[in-house]
């Protein structure tokens, strides 16, 4: 089953929100701007979902010292009036869920909501100082500290303190579910108020709002706008799932460095699949061996020796041309090598898998059997990524549907047959075992209409 599925992940609704922005903390990125306002009541509302877990995450700040923001490790949300920390006793550490944050400041006491649900310990009242003549962040705090995930929907509203209610909702359909709506026409601005949507990748920050408050982006680019959203929810790969890999995570969890020796370990998607027709692109772009690893795996490894293809019923495409399940390899198609694009297609309604290199598909077409989902251990596969060297670590770049790899756009930007995602190439281009078949990117409105 999805691994996204529960009462912090947004799912698809009436109202759909296209775009978000991306946010690598080694980019060191963020959005700025002037402002005049001094209020001490005004919102602050954005949705967020998470990449590393090991440095503190800007949402939004102003003046000197005063900051909203994910905390370094623990995930407790944290406000920063220099020199006092406030914060909750709440943790929040999902990679694969979009949480929607509001703070709201009413003459200078704060309050804190995560998903319609006020937040407890520090966070639920606090002192928040007024709006100063200085500058307003999003994404980062003073020009430090940046955030490292994706942001969508970015209100704020100078001068009228709105509850949560106001940007998302519960609804008959999904009564545990918090979800999103269309609230930009009942939103009272103010003096320096805006709403940024990501919609303009030449432009993202642009005020949407009305009102003409601009932001300018540090460090961002086209490349950072992302179909991932609140509304549809694309796989990445999971941080949490690391122990024995202990890889290192960047742009919004789709590029991996792996562990160094002797971690061959697999790292894994966020969202496991238990039917369907699935498929995602990789570039290895370091590494001085021929020792990648890719495909699926339906267990968990259980050492750093533990390599994908290791385990019965987890499968790889090595660098050298063959697949492994079971400690056991057999011929398959093309050794590929540094910026080669491997194409993966996991059909589990034929229960086959297939690659492509550079967007011919291996072994004449002929898939790999693989066990059922419900015969494996977990239930459910996982796309996942490792190496095979005792000598080298590699660097990874996933393309679920982002289309990019890193910080490198794609060139063909296809989307799958359902219209969702950006690929290099045509998912659903070639034979398969002598059929036409159509894959689609791994994301929750795929999974709602196709299975998964």
């Amino acid at each position: 089953m999805p691994l996204i599925l529960g009462a912090q992940s947004a799912v698809s609704t009436g109202y759909a929100i296209d775009n978000s922005c991306r946010f690598d903390v080694g980019d060191t990125p963020g959005l700025s701007r002037s402002i005049t306002s001094t209020d001490t009541t005004w919102t602050f509302s954005c949705w967020a979902k998470l990449g590393t877990i090991s440095a503190s995450r800007v949402l939004f700040g102003y003046g000197t010292g005063r900051g909203f923001y994910f905390k370094t490790t623990s995930g407790q949300m944290t406000f920063w009036n220099d020199p006092t920390e406030t914060n909750s006793t709440n943790y929040y550490v999902d990679p694969s869920a979009w949480y929607h944050v509001v703070l709201k400041s009413v003459s200078g006491t704060g309050y804190t909501y995560i998903n319609g649900v006020i937040v407890e310990g520090g966070m639920a009242s606090f002192t928040t100082p007024a709006l100063s003549s200085s500058t307003m962040y999003v994404g980062r705090f003073s020009g430090v500290l940046p955030f490292d995930g994706y942001m969508a929907e970015v209100f704020f509203t100078d001068g009228t303190a709105y509850n949560p209610s106001a940007f998302g909702e519960y609804d008959e359909d999904s009564p545990t579910i918090w979800k999103p709506k269309d609230c930009a026409g009942d939103l009272t601005f103010g003096t320096d108020g805006f709403y940024l949507d990501f919609e303009d990748s030449a432009d993202l920050g642009n005020d949407v709002s009305g009102e003409g408050n601009d932001f300018t982006p540090a460090n961002l680019a086209a490349v950072d706008q992302s179909q991932d959203s609140p509304t549809n929810n694309f796989a990445t790969f999971n941080p949490l799932q690391n122990f024995y890999p202990g890889s290192t995570f960047s742009q919004g969890n789709n590029t991996i460095v792996t562990g160094s020796s002797p971690r061959y370990a697999p790292n894994a998607a966020t969202i496991g699949l238990t039917s369907g027709k699935w498929y995602w692109e990789t570039k290895c772009t370091v590494g001085g061996t021929d020792s990648w690893t890719q495909g699926v795996q339906s267990s968990f490894p259980t050492a750093e020796a533990n390599a994908l293809g290791d385990n019965a019923n987890d499968y790889s495409y090595a660098a050298w041309g063959q697949t492994y399940t079971g400690g056991a390899g057999s011929s398959y198609g093309d050794a590929y090598t540094v910026d080669d694009i491997i194409g993966n297609y996991l059909d589990l309604d034929n229960n086959k898998m297939y690659w492509a290199k550079n967007g011919t598909v291996q072994n004449s077409g002929t898939g790999l059997s693989i066990t059922a989902v419900a015969s494996t251990l977990k239930g459910a596969y996982f796309p996942a990524v490792g190496d095979w060297s005792s000598a080298q670590t590699y660097t990874y770049h996933l393309n679920f549907g982002n289309g990019c790899f890193g910080n490198t756009a794609v060139t063909s930007a296809v989307a799958d047959a359902n219209g969702y995602g950006l690929f290099e190439y045509d998912p659903s281009a070639g034979t398969f075992d002598s059929s036409s078949k159509s894959f689609l990117a791994i994301c929750t409105k795929n999974l709602g209409s196709d299975g998964g």
